[in-house]
């Protein structure tokens, strides 16, 4: 375990007093669900905090990572704590299945049982309804923790049995360094960090080429509109809408130019966190040849079409119309 508990508590604040709280006057609830971004410590928060249940030396700075049972959560090994992934994209009945007969099985030594599902999310439709039997009828002692990025794609009635605990968003500088550690370019990283969690999930080596793609006809379609405009329309057909096939697949490719302007914004008032930041010479002539207003401008006219996009307008009439308006004073 990377992180330690200063370090969570320093990122996690809020979250780490009110569970500490919680655990030293003995009110933890039966279940929890942590949500938060990816990044956030989610993970890490959960195994430090069971880590300080067990922990048998124990102070007000939290579990000590040293004593038996601390070395043992942190290892994967302690008899009392079991932790729930998906098997390939999903988690199945069968691995809740097997959690309950275990928990049932360790349930005849006394203590609290403690079991971690990660990427909660992601349970078929039958595991959660397993799982929502085990919240409300467990063996013994049981503490669960819940732990997803998409808190609306969980079954109600498994959230409203839990306390939620929402975990405050990564920097967009941690999310940066955290895709640039998974071997991203810091341009393609600088994206992503920007972008829904989905779009840095289990498929990422496909999502980094098609973003690492998508930026660069960003890159040449605002090159056109702004420089070249008899020939966006063209790009627009031959490359952007075949990129950028689905609704889903043009609200981020719609995101990307966002992205765009509000560099030129930020370069104009000094700031240096950019989503584009290997384009700085074009961003700071943008910078120079348009007012804050017109940049402005541009970026409502974006949303605006975000928001168009949403209510089911055709895509190929929507780009036209905003390429249109986006060259109207280049």
């Amino acid at each position: 375990m990377s992180m330690t508990w200063e370090e969570i508590k320093t990122e996690q604040p809020t979250v780490m007093a009110i569970l500490k709280r919680s655990i030293d006057k003995n009110r933890l609830a039966h279940a929890y669900v942590f949500e938060g971004r990816r990044g956030s410590g989610k993970k890490k928060a959960a195994f430090l905090i069971i880590q300080y249940l067990f922990c048998l030396d124990k102070d007000t700075n939290g579990p000590c990572g040293k004593c038996r049972d601390c070395k043992r959560i942190q290892h994967g090994n302690h008899p009392d704590v079991m932790l729930v992934e998906r098997e390939g994209t999903t988690i199945k009945k069968a691995q809740v299945e097997s959690l309950q007969k275990e928990f049932t099985y360790r349930g005849m030594e006394p203590g609290l049982k403690v079991y971690v599902v990660n990427e909660a999310d992601k349970m078929t439709a039958s595991a959660a309804n397993s799982l929502l039997k085990f919240l409300e009828e467990p063996e013994s002692p049981t503490l669960a923790l819940l732990l997803t990025e998409n808190i609306h794609s969980m079954l109600d009635t498994i959230v409203s049995r839990s306390q939620k605990v929402t975990f405050a968003p990564p920097s967009l500088e941690k999310r940066t360094a955290m895709y640039e550690e998974q071997g991203i370019s810091s341009a393609a990283s600088s994206l992503l960090a920007r972008l829904p969690d989905q779009w840095g999930g289990e498929e990422l080596s496909e999502k980094k080429e098609w973003i690492v793609h998508g930026r660069s006809l960003v890159i040449q379609l605002l090159e056109e509109v702004h420089h070249r405009p008899q020939q966006t329309l063209l790009t627009l057909q031959e490359k952007w809408l075949p990129h950028f096939k689905d609704r889903e697949e043009l609200d981020i490719g719609l995101d990307l130019l966002l992205f765009w302007y509000r560099d030129i914004l930020a370069v104009k008032q000094g700031q240096e966190d950019l989503a584009y930041p290997d384009q700085i010479k074009k961003l700071e002539q943008g910078a120079l040849q348009m007012s804050e207003t017109v940049i402005s401008q541009r970026v409502q006219w974006i949303l605006h079409a975000k928001r168009r996009l949403r209510a089911n307008v055709n895509a190929q009439l929507l780009m036209e119309h905003l390429l249109l308006r986006l060259q109207e004073g280049s």
